[in-house]
């Protein structure tokens, strides 16, 4: 499963970088059947500081490495890095499978 954690302190920023992700879910479902992601927003200033110490504008980490800090990030590049977590995510489970 992939874990995308939002880090913002503000909501309505969470909310715009949460809408983002789901839009290109959305759209990976159709081509990545069976993709599981896990969504967690996080406004805790000590957790936001484990990752960055950008607290005002909204961060994005995908499996624990941060890939957007203190900015929007656009759909194409939300796209791009599901589909490397995705791909090095299978590649995981054939080795240890």
């Amino acid at each position: 499963m992939i874990e995308c954690l939002i880090l913002g302190c503000r909501s309505a920023q969470r909310y715009v970088v949460k809408r983002t992700l789901l839009a290109v879910l959305d759209e990976l479902l159709h081509e990545l059947p069976g993709l599981q992601v896990q969504i967690v927003e996080i406004n805790d200033y000590s957790e936001i500081e484990r990752y960055t110490s950008i607290l005002i504008f909204p961060s994005l980490v995908i499996n624990k490495r941060l890939v957007c800090r203190g900015r929007f990030p656009s759909k194409a590049e939300v796209k791009r890095w599901l589909r490397a977590a995705a791909l090095l995510e299978k590649e995981t489970l054939i080795v240890s499978g």
